[in-house]
């Protein structure tokens, strides 16, 4: 359409001068002797065939020289823009494919640089994550070495830790690999018949220790005793562990309490694991299925995992074709919601 155009106002420009050219010559040739019937008569007629031939012509020499040039240009460009049996595009298809490919480059572009600031980020919250066990194991065994292993007390507590440190490095091994095995689909589940509230039990009587030193209350809330869905076992339990586990960290209250709810939707089984903790902050609560995200950044992450516990939990619900929600009021709490297939 834009070519078209073009060829259209260049006529018309080429015309506008001829035609000058032709009453120019008629007036100086006849004095002027016309009448003005006769004149504007001649003007018109002449107009008419001029923009008619000049059109063709403008665009019979464009097509002819443009195509010499294409042929020139498609020597030089990649064939995803022109194919070897098309070498007989005009400027506005040659421009409109070039113009595409100008796009997706710069979609491209786009794509790799939030790819290369993704992974930037990634490694520098691994080597932040590992750098704090790390650090701790390379000070008490330097304290040992420097003759701390002679006293016996010192000895013990400094291995104890030194212990501690290193399961958490394993954790963070084990989680990463997790995640990376769930990314690239390597992990598949072994879908099992089970029942779901006694699967919670068995966390609660888990957590129930660390419950305690939180001075926390984690209870069932279920309509029926025995709700069986369909889903793998191990993984499920795992996100039940995050996240009543992330429930327990958080209950800053006297009387904290957590409680996981199930209840039975047609064919689905909801699950739900609500507190009355700290809550999360508002601009906060997109984030908290990211990797290494915590919501409390001062929070000593001694105390914590490996700050992928919400990622791993967000995968394997994808795994199962399932969503988990979270809603929380800072201050007041936080509910996470998720559903399951409900066994028959």
């Amino acid at each position: 359409m834009k070519f078209q155009r073009f060829t259209f106002f260049a006529s018309l420009i080429l015309t506008a001068v001829m035609l000058m050219v032709v009453y120019i010559f008629d007036s100086v040739k006849d004095d002027f002797s016309d009448t003005d019937t006769e004149f504007y008569a001649t003007i018109g007629i002449s107009s008419v065939v001029f923009l008619v031939i000049n059109y063709f012509v403008i665009d019979f020499l464009l097509n002819f020289y443009g195509k010499r040039q294409i042929r020139k240009i498609s020597s030089i460009l990649p064939e995803t823009i022109i194919q070897e049996d098309e070498s007989g595009l005009n400027f506005q298809e040659l421009g409109e494919r070039v113009s595409e490919m100008s796009q997706k480059n710069a979609t491209e572009i786009d794509t790799m640089k939030e790819m290369e600031t993704y992974r930037k980020e990634y490694i520098g919250n691994v080597s932040h994550e590992m750098k704090t066990p790390l650090f701790s194991i390379q000070g008490y065994v330097e304290t040992l070495m420097d003759g701390g292993i002679e006293n016996l007390a010192i000895r013990d507590k400094y291995l104890e830790r030194i212990d501690k440190s290193v399961e958490r490095l394993l954790n963070i091994v084990q989680d990463l690999d997790m995640i990376n095995q769930f990314e690239s689909g390597e992990i598949t589940l072994n879908v099992s018949r089970f029942d779901i509230n006694n699967l919670i039990k068995e966390i609660i009587d888990l957590l129930d220790l660390e419950a305690q030193r939180k001075n926390a209350k984690v209870s069932l809330q279920s309509a029926t005793p025995q709700v069986f869905v369909n889903a793998d076992k191990q993984k499920i339990s795992q996100v039940l562990i995050n996240l009543v586990s992330n429930a327990i960290h958080y209950a800053n209250r006297e009387q904290a309490r957590i409680i996981v709810r199930t209840s039975v939707l047609k064919n689905k089984v909801m699950i739900e694991v609500e507190d009355n903790g700290m809550g999360i902050k508002p601009e906060a609560l997109p984030r908290i299925f990211e990797r290494f995200y915590r919501v409390e950044s001062s929070r000593n992450r001694n105390d914590g995992g490996s700050g992928l516990g919400l990622a791993i939990v967000k995968h394997i619900m994808e795994a199962h074709s399932e969503n988990i929600s979270v809603e929380s009021t800072y201050l007041q709490g936080t509910k996470f919601q998720f559903m399951l297939e409900k066994s028959n």
